[in-house]
């Protein structure tokens, strides 16, 4: 099977594949290749032009799935759609870079929306992920935010919303270019490699959407 689509569709149950398609049906999100397994769209033969989005319902096990999926389709956005948000697959998925991560019960709306806004460059997570932590054995945020500055504490805090640098500046009343120097510094303190690593690091040490930090709390499945 060949992509004759910008955007490809990796979904096992059929019934849900062919509601999403007519959902997308019209829309610059059509769905033209479709698979049942991302080893399936991993092994189809690329012919037509690049694949400008990638949508997979498919349970994501570890971050290798993901970093696979950006290695066959470099140009493309990314999005997991899971049934449920439980600490693996979220792990998971903004480990390996997904552009957004959203629960299979989204309304269509809201799903149309999401999709536009990753198509924008934005990062889109449930509306709650900011008040979550991925690891319960989190170190005290007294610790964790030792050697930060209030400012880097402030790009912090926005990260955890999935704020572009451009968003961060505006909050700020900087300049993107002096974001990029605190956001450099900031990876650099905590160790870490991207802003994706930055959020979940955050998270893990208690930075939220409303404040930072906040006390460590456990992460329950819930509906985007």
């Amino acid at each position: 099977m060949t992509h004759n689509s910008r955007t490809v569709l990796i979904e096992a149950n059929r019934l849900f594949r062919e509601g999403l398609k007519h959902l997308l049906a019209g829309t610059r999100f059509e769905v033209g290749s479709e698979y049942n397994t991302i080893d399936l769209a991993l092994s189809a033969e690329v012919t037509d032009a690049a694949p400008e989005l990638v949508i997979s319902g498919q349970p994501v096990k570890d971050e290798a799935d993901l970093r696979a999926i950006r290695e066959a389709f470099p140009s493309a956005r990314v999005v997991v759609l899971a049934d449920d948000l439980t600490v693996d697959v979220l792990r998971a998925a903004m480990g390996g870079g997904a552009d957004g991560f959203l629960i299979k019960n989204v309304s269509p709306e809201a799903l149309i929306q999401s999709l536009q806004l990753i198509m924008l460059g934005e990062k889109v997570f449930p509306t709650n992920l900011a008040s979550m932590l991925l690891d319960m054995n989190a170190i005290s945020p007294q610790q964790s935010i030792r050697g930060l500055s209030p400012r880097e504490q402030e790009i912090l805090q926005a990260l955890v919303t999935g704020a572009s640098n451009k968003m961060i500046a505006i909050k700020l009343g900087i300049t993107e270019a002096t974001v990029k120097v605190h956001l450099k510094t900031l990876l650099r303190k905590i160790d870490v490699n991207n802003r994706t690593q930055a959020a979940i690091w955050a998270m893990n040490n208690g930075f939220t959407a409303d404040g930072a930090p906040t006390p460590t709390r456990n992460l329950y499945a819930v509906s985007a």
